[in-house]
């Protein structure tokens, strides 16, 4: 009796599902639009504060580099943005630094680690309202991309895990999957993010007039102004001024005293190249350690 019963109680659940499903109502696949696409920068536009600083936090709670040295990193890039300016020489120097340290770590290590850190200390610091709009695109059948500074293994990290497209980002040149100590062509900053951006359009055949591109610094205007969309995204007091002169579309999502101070540190240029030297002593420990 009671296996009849039993079998009774599959068949009813099962019966309950396929009512269900064909209850269910099924929205049509959303044609691709191969002409249109968006792009994003990454730190304070869709993530609060500096990914390279997040990874290089994650990186500090492994015990590969000390907390003083994110401390001092931490003010560093404070004191930059309150600047707000960009030095050539110190962005020089601050890259050739960072790719000396990273010198013979491997990529997978990059990866595996950006990976654990992105899950740990990253995923709760995205805008949710820069990720609506992300996937505003996605659902119009548009590809998204992130460009950033960050490194592109750490970018790619970023968009794989947010179900973007893909991601443009800083090359640094590898050797049997070694890091070098040199970079293919340069940050990709300013103006690099809209030569990148013009590249891709080229390979994938986008029409840039029907593009939008996302950024929080007017440090990106080169990319901003390149797309036929721009829209300012939790803004710099220069971009804001930029976009309203220009009936650009303004989003903050920031609360509290976003005007005066906002999640720390918030990296742009300089800033990102001073967590790439933070990460890449860590990884420079690293590898040292794996030998």
């Amino acid at each position: 009796m009671w296996r009849l019963i039993r079998r009774r109680q599959q068949t009813e659940a099962e019966i309950a599902g396929e009512v269900a499903a064909a209850a269910a109502v099924v929205a049509p696949p959303t044609e691709p639009d191969l002409q249109a696409a968006a792009f994003f920068d990454v730190d304070n536009t869709m993530m609060r504060g500096a990914s390279i600083y997040h990874f290089a936090r994650g990186l500090s709670t492994r015990g590969m580099f000390n907390t003083t040295d994110l401390f001092k990193f931490a003010i560093g890039q404070a004191v930059f943005r309150l600047r707000g300016n960009e030095n050539p020489e110190h962005i020089a120097v601050a890259r050739e630094t960072a790719l000396a340290f990273v010198a013979g770590a491997k990529v997978d290590d990059v990866v595996r680690l950006g990976e654990e850190i992105y899950d740990e200390v990253m995923a709760d610091r995205i805008w949710g309202g820069t990720r609506a709009l992300a996937q505003s695109h996605l659902d119009q059948g548009q590809r998204v991309w992130l460009v950033t500074a960050t490194p592109v293994e750490l970018a790619r990290v970023i968009a794989q895990r947010l179900g973007l497209t893909g991601a443009l980002g800083t090359v640094a040149e590898t050797t049997d999957g070694i890091y070098t100590g040199r970079l293919v062509g340069d940050l990709l900053h300013g103006p690099a993010k809209a030569e990148a951006v013009r590249a891709l359009a080229r390979r994938e055949g986008l029409d840039l007039t029907r593009c939008t591109a996302y950024s929080d610094s007017a440090n990106d205007l080169p990319m901003l102004s390149l797309a036929g969309h721009a829209v300012a995204i939790n803004p710099d007091s220069e971009l804001r001024e930029h976009a309203r002169k220009h009936d650009w579309a303004i989003k903050d999502f920031r609360t509290g005293r976003k005007a005066t101070l906002t999640a720390l540190p918030i990296a742009a240029g300089v800033g990102a190249v001073a967590g790439g030297v933070a990460a890449g002593l860590a990884l420079r420990k690293l590898y040292r350690a794996t030998r």
